[in-house]
C-alpha cells in the first residue's frame, strides 16, 4: 500500500453513519464486510479492522428515518485493503454470501461496491501501485471500466476471516447540491486539490492521491440536505498531519465564511460535519 493516508497528508479517518436497526446493521458489518466490533452501546457500535482504531460507527438514533432520495449526503465511504490478494479473498467471501454487489476497475485501483440494509453506499477497493498511475497536466487518469475478476479471483484462495488489520478507510464520494460551493469549501477552504474530473464531479486530494474526497450533483443540482436522524452520513473525520496544519484549515474555512468550532468542527455545504483532529 501507498503512503497517501500518513503525513504530512490530510485524510478520512471515521465515517458515522445512522441505521434503522443497530443489531442488523452489526450483524451485516461484521458477517459480510468483515469488521470486528470494537465498542458496542444500546445505539451505537464502534467497528474497527485492526482491533484498535475506529472506522465506521453505526448510530441508531431515535426517531431514525428511512433513507430519503436524491439528497445531499454520502454516495459511499470506501475502504481500502492493503492488497490485492486481500480483494481476492474478499470477493470469494462476498460470492459465497449470494449478496448484490457491483463492481469496477478504475486504473488507478480496482473496486467492489455493495449497499448495507439501509442502502449506505460501501466501496472495498485495493489500489493499484502509484508508479502505475497515469498523471496529465497534473490530472489523474481514472475511468469505470470492466473489472477482471477471474484475475483477482487467482490471487489466493485463503479463506475469509475478516477484513486484514492494515485496512484504512480510503476515501469518502458525497452528492453535493452545487458543485461549485463544494469546491469553494473543499478546495480553497480544506485545501484538497483537484485531480480529476468526471461529468458533474470533482475527484480531491492531497499529496497526490487519486482522491480523498469525491464530489459530485448526480442526484441533482440544488437537491436538500439529508433531513436530521435520517439514515446517512453524519459525521467524519479529517486527519490532519499536526496542529500548524489544522490550524491553517481552519483559518482558511473562516476566511470563506464557513463556521469552525472552538472544538474544530465544521460543515460542510451538504450539512455534513466534519471533525479536524490530528
Amino acid at each position: 500500500m501507498n503512503h497517501f493516508h500518513e503525513r504530512p497528508n490530510t485524510f478520512v479517518g471515521e465515517v458515522n453513519i445512522n441505521v434503522t436497526n443497530l443489531f442488523r446493521s452489526i450483524d451485516f458489518y461484521t458477517k459480510v464486510i468483515g469488521l470486528k466490533v470494537l465498542k458496542q452501546s444500546e445505539r451505537q457500535a464502534v467497528l474497527t479492522a485492526d482491533g484498535q482504531t475506529a472506522l465506521v460507527t453505526l448510530e441508531q438514533p431515535e426517531g431514525v428515518m428511512p433513507k430519503k432520495g436524491r439528497t445531499a449526503g454520502l454516495y459511499h465511504f470506501a475502504i481500502l485493503l492493503p492488497e490485492r490478494k486481500d480483494l481476492a479473498v474478499f470477493l470469494r467471501h462476498l460470492l459465497k454470501t449470494g449478496c448484490q454487489f457491483g463492481a469496477a476497475d478504475h486504473y488507478v485501483s480496482e473496486a467492489i461496491y455493495i449497499d448495507d440494509p439501509d442502502g449506505n453506499g460501501i466501496e472495498i477497493y485495493r489500489d493499484r501501485p502509484s508508479s502505475e498511475w497515469t498523471w496529465n497536466n497534473g490530472l489523474v487518469d481514472m475511468a469505470t471500466v470492466q473489472l477482471d475478476g477471474d484475475s483477482i479471483l487467482a490471487e489466493s484462495d485463503e479463506e475469509f476471516t475478516g477484513l486484514p488489520g492494515g485496512t484504512i478507510m480510503g476515501h469518502l464520494h458525497l452528492h453535493m447540491s452545487n458543485l461549485p460551493e463544494a469546491k469553494n469549501f473543499y478546495v480553497d477552504g480544506l485545501g484538497f486539490q483537484i485531480v480529476s474530473h468526471y461529468p458533474q464531479a470533482i475527484f480531491t486530494s492531497t499529496g497526490g492521491y487519486h482522491h480523498h474526497i469525491a464530489l459530485n450533483t448526480w442526484q441533482g443540482t440544488g437537491i436538500p440536505r439529508r433531513p436530521e436522524n435520517c439514515v446517512g452520513l453524519n459525521w467524519y473525520t479529517l486527519v490532519f498531519s499536526d496542529e500548524e496544519a489544522r490550524e491553517k484549515a481552519a483559518a482558511r474555512l473562516k476566511g470563506i465564511g464557513a463556521k469552525v468550532s472552538p472544538q474544530y468542527i465544521t460543515e460542510d455545504p451538504a450539512g455534513i460535519q466534519i471533525r479536524l483532529v490530528v
